[in-house]
């Protein structure tokens, strides 16, 4: 980048900041000026509406009174002491609203006064009334002493309204020139902005051109590392598919090994035995137990050659097929496990290297509940659709935290590329308490062919 450019960006960029603290700072002005204005014509409003219940009350307890000491109906007295007491109430609010104004406070304590006075006034001509004092209440009711009085209050009011008026107004004015002086700054504002503006618009197509060859060398650079990761990833998946293979065509060697070589020898260790008793005396007890426990060890050892053959290359899958060889892998695990598996298996077509998915998958899964599951009850499913086989495994065991199994799970990472490889997916759903379940699904031949 140029020079040039570089000194135009140190300016523009400190006008912009100058431009936006300014802005702030008028539009603060502002709004503390207008809060204060606002503030003034509330306590205006309330002072008029304070000023006016007075009024209103000081009436209604005179108006009330006359009536009373007129007519001697008691129902007049009902507004007379009403207002009464709130006279009161009404003066401890206006208290309240001018405790803060030393100028309005002077007016108010003869208003006060006033206030306390005809109060008193009225008061002492009820009090004569009820007493029976005719003359007396009549001359207290008839002098001009109450209209002084009122004229008084009426006085001291129109005071107090038309001094917070005042204040109003000055707020008001303060709120005009706070307007003025924002449209100053705004004008001021936007020729700074514009400044900046403009010294950005011509830096920008420099910085455009720059970008965009930073985005073109980035988009190769991510498209190579792209192909890399997949033909790396093509490399490892053929990889790990040869590795699975060469996995099952060693575990058929070994089982037909084991087949072959060590069954022959049990076969003719069991041979040995049966000829042996047919040559020695076998009413002697202590031989007839040890011939027995022989025949018994050599039957143990054949069905657990058996049932190691089969884990590692089922016979009964070439020769049964996937349903036979997984209804007899269900029954004979809750036979070793002693918990209750319910299977639903229904007939499918896949090729011969589908079905040893499939059979792992299961195999694997009730491996891991009889370790780990303390299930009571597994579910097996395996249902066909026009285009996919779905298999689920489902335990009521004691499940685990999905966040909390580690990266190096061999046994679900097996599964999982089991199926990936067969073109399926396989899902894990567990939590703490409420089991796992474990579901593939996997396209049928003539899917993965379509496909």
């Amino acid at each position: 980048m140029k020079w040039s450019q570089i000194r135009r960006m140190a300016i523009s960029l400190p006008l912009a900041m100058l431009a936006a603290i300014a802005m702030v700072a008028i539009n603060e002005v502002g709004y503390q000026r207008s809060n204060q204005a606002l503030e003034a014509m509330a306590h205006t409003q309330s002072t008029r509406n304070a000023i006016n219940q007075l009024m209103q009350n000081m009436l209604d307890a005179e108006t009330g009174l006359r009536g009373y000491l007129l007519t001697s109906d008691e129902r007049y007295l009902e507004p007379y002491n009403k207002a009464v007491t709130s006279i009161n109430g009404d003066m401890d609010q206006l208290r309240e609203l001018f405790i803060d104004e030393p100028d309005d406070l002077t007016i108010f304590s003869p208003l006060s006064r006033q206030v306390s006075r005809k109060t008193a006034e009225m008061e002492l001509s009820l009090r004569l009334f009820r007493e029976g004092n005719e003359e007396a209440w009549r001359f207290v009711m008839f002098t001009d002493m109450g209209k002084q009085n009122m004229d008084a209050i009426r006085s001291y009011t129109r005071q107090l309204t038309e001094s917070s008026d005042a204040r109003a107004e000055a707020k008001r004015s303060d709120v005009e020139n706070a307007l003025w002086l924002s449209r100053l700054g705004i004008a001021t504002v936007t020729v700074i902005g514009l400044l900046a503006f403009y010294m950005y618009l011509r830096q920008t197509h420099t910085l455009e051109d720059v970008y965009k060859r930073e985005q073109k060398i980035q988009s190769e650079e991510r498209s190579r590392l792209e192909d890399l990761v997949r033909e790396r990833t093509a490399t490892l998946t053929e990889l790990a598919n040869h590795l699975q293979q060469v996995r099952e065509d060693e575990r058929g060697h070994l089982a037909r090994e084991l087949h072959d070589e060590l069954g022959s020898l049990l076969t003719a260790a069991k041979l040995d035995v049966a000829r042996l008793k047919s040559r020695i005396d076998m009413t002697v007890p202590e031989v007839a137990d040890r011939i027995m426990h022989l025949t018994e060890t050599l039957n143990s050892g054949i069905a657990l050659k058996r049932r190691i053959i089969e884990d590692l290359r089922p016979s009964s899958l070439s020769n049964l097929g996937l349903t036979t060889s997984l209804e007899i892998l269900t029954r004979e695990f809750a036979q070793r496990s002693n918990i209750e598996v319910e299977s639903s298996l229904e007939q499918v077509e896949l090729p011969d290297a589908t079905q040893l998915t499939v059979y792992r998958i299961v195999q694997e899964s009730l491996t891991n509940i009889g370790k780990y599951a303390s299930a009571s009850r597994v579910v097996v499913s395996v249902h066909n659709y026009p285009t996919y086989v779905a298999v689920q495994i489902q335990d009521n065991g004691n499940g685990f935290d999905m966040h909390s199994v580690r990266p190096n799970s061999h046994g679900l990472a097996g599964m999982r590329h089991r199926v990936e490889a067969a073109g399926g997916r396989l899902t894990v759903t567990s939590a703490l308490g409420d089991g796992t379940t474990i579901s593939a699904v996997i396209p049928t031949a003539q899917s993965s062919i379509a496909a």
